[in-house]
């Protein structure tokens, strides 16, 4: 049996565990970002200071071995309308935080679900404490939250914490005990780094001899990485971890339909390209998205899985 940890949040890191799920003779971990502070979550993590619990309702979600996965998805992803009271808020947050308080920690409520749910793995928060991103652009503006630094027209030079943050025990002994370690699909600067910038599990990483891969997004995200190619990707996950923290990169070759890349542009997201300098770790070009009902890209878990499988092979 292998141990692969999975290390990121946001949606990309769903649509990873859905197909890596399927991959078989494996010990899956997802080791997923709490600093997230917009929508549902944010409002929740202000009134009761707990962690952000959104992007692991997700991924809990993603890594369902039930039968009636899609009913429980839509339950746990369903949201009430309005904004005031219960308006706003997603079904799966409010059962998650009466879960904490029937069992008394954040931990309780993710193994209850993860019961519930027959979760395929393990899904760990980076870390218990409450976390506070911020970003320190170019010009030196500083930006508060996760949610407003996309929304900032610049570029970002870091990302940060104020303070010192605790990583979560058992997440530091999933890295060391990692056969392979993935940065997964996700918001560079707001789902994967967010991660790697506590101290302690970006040295577990490096001091892991196992291979390190980063699924690189398909598109640019407006606000986050303008611009940018999967060198420049890699190179913001070296800057905010360690040197080399990459040996094989996957990037994604799926032909964009025009219509599909016009609208793309229009919000100021454009196809991650390649640089033609030889690099220090290995590129994979995959076939890696599809296009959903609204014509908007999204990455095919069963190509994903495929990928993974076919480095799983050659270590």
């Amino acid at each position: 049996m292998k141990n692969i940890v999975v290390i990121g949040g946001g949606t990309g890191l769903s649509s990873m565990m859905m197909g890596m799920k399927k991959i078989k003779n494996v010990n899956l971990t997802a080791i997923v970002t709490v600093a997230d502070d917009g929508g549902s979550t944010g409002r929740i993590r202000d009134v009761y200071h707990v962690p952000a619990m959104g992007d692991i309702r997700h991924v809990l979600c993603a890594m369902s071995l039930e039968e009636n996965e899609t009913l429980f998805t839509e339950l746990m992803n369903y949201r009430f309308e309005g904004d005031e009271d219960i308006g706003g808020h997603s079904l799966g947050n409010l059962i998650f935080l009466a879960l904490m308080d029937t069992t008394g920690s954040f931990m309780g409520a993710i193994q209850s679900i993860s019961r519930i749910l027959n979760v395929k793995g393990k899904i760990l928060p980076s870390t218990l404490d409450v976390v506070t991103l911020y970003a320190l652009m170019q010009d030196g503006t500083l930006v508060r939250g996760e949610k407003n630094i996309p929304t900032v027209s610049n570029h970002i030079d870091k990302v940060f914490y104020q303070q010192h943050i605790t990583p979560y025990p058992q997440a530091i002994e999933a890295i060391e005990n990692a056969d392979l370690i993935i940065y997964g699909i996700g918001s560079l600067y707001t789902s994967v780094i967010p991660n790697l910038i506590i101290e302690e599990i970006s040295q577990a990483i490096y001091e892991n001899p196992c291979p390190k891969v980063y699924f690189c997004n398909a598109m640019t995200q407006p606000g986050e990485t303008d611009g940018y190619t999967l060198q420049d990707h890699v190179r913001a996950l070296e800057k905010h971890s360690f040197k080399n923290p990459v040996d094989v990169a996957v990037f994604n070759e799926s032909v964009i339909p025009d219509f599909v890349r016009e609208n793309y542009e229009a919000e100021g997201s454009y196809p991650v390209k390649l640089e033609k300098e030889t690099e220090n770790y290995t590129v994979i070009k995959r076939n890696l998205i599809y296009l959903d009902e609204k014509g908007r890209i999204r990455h095919n878990p069963d190509a994903v899985q495929k990928a993974v499988e076919e480095i799983l092979e050659k270590i």
